[in-house]
């Protein structure tokens, strides 16, 4: 594993009690962070924080809470220190269904926690970066944000949002020296994969050239980097995780 120094910094990591999130959080305190667990999930917190050992907290909270979102925010700076870095993580897959049969109530649960969430996650976080004129920001879009996946509308519409506020924010935020950057997985073997069925699970395999699916500590890899001091220059780019299956 390669030294990143993360040393004296806090990072907020949202849905960090499981999967990529808990794998990005491992990471960053083995880099020397103090890390915040932001995830709705009050059992999942609880284990991740007890594996993950000294320097890792927790806040219990649905990032579409915005409110909520404010309380914790001002609560992990108080109890950890200043938010320097910033992952979000937290997602869900919804339903696999076509366009037309696609259930109303679930496409806009779909975006509000894949899209708004990152949106409400980032009002929060981003003021007191700007204060202190540094920050380190990685959104988790997706391969579907970037080609669309067959009946999966609602996450794949959801995931390009995440690419476009990227881009967007980073734009924004360049002269602050905060850098806003996104990455693309392709499939990882997590928790998502339960609400999915076998046959699209095995579309989205049969696709990856590197004929297997993401491991969670090569996703944590990429973004140690994107958020350490050593990602001084890129800003509102999105880094691909996709085993090839994207080429641009």
């Amino acid at each position: 594993m390669n030294s990143i120094d993360l040393k004296g910094q806090t990072a907020v990591v949202t849905g960090g009690a499981q999967g990529i999130g808990f794998a990005i959080a491992r990471r960053l305190l083995a880099s020397g962070a103090r890390v915040s667990l932001w995830d709705r999930d009050p059992d999942a917190l609880a284990k991740a924080t007890a594996a993950l050992g000294e320097g890792a907290s927790a806040k219990q909270v649905d990032i579409t809470d915005l409110e909520g979102l404010r309380r914790v925010h001002a609560e992990t700076e108080a109890e950890a220190g200043p938010v320097s870095i910033l992952v979000n993580s937290a997602g869900v897959a919804g339903n696999n269904a076509t366009l037309e049969d696609y259930d109303p109530d679930e496409w806009r649960r779909v975006v509000e926690i894949n899209l708004n969430g990152t949106f409400y996650v980032n009002k929060v976080v981003i003021p007191s970066m700007k204060a202190r004129n540094y920050g380190r920001i990685v959104n988790i879009s997706s391969v579907a944000g970037k080609e669309g996946n067959p009946n999966l509308s609602a996450y794949s519409a959801a995931k390009a949002g995440v690419i476009g506020l990227t881009k967007s924010l980073g734009k924004e935020l360049a002269k602050y020296d905060i850098a806003v950057n996104a990455v693309t997985p392709a499939t990882a073997n997590t928790r998502i994969l339960d609400t999915l069925t076998k046959e699209f699970i095995d579309y989205m395999l049969v696709r990856i050239p590197r004929g297997r699916f993401l491991e969670v500590d090569e996703a944590a890899s990429m973004i140690a980097w994107l958020v350490s001091r050593d990602n001084s220059f890129t800003t509102a780019s999105v880094f691909d995780l996709s085993g090839g299956r994207t080429t641009y």
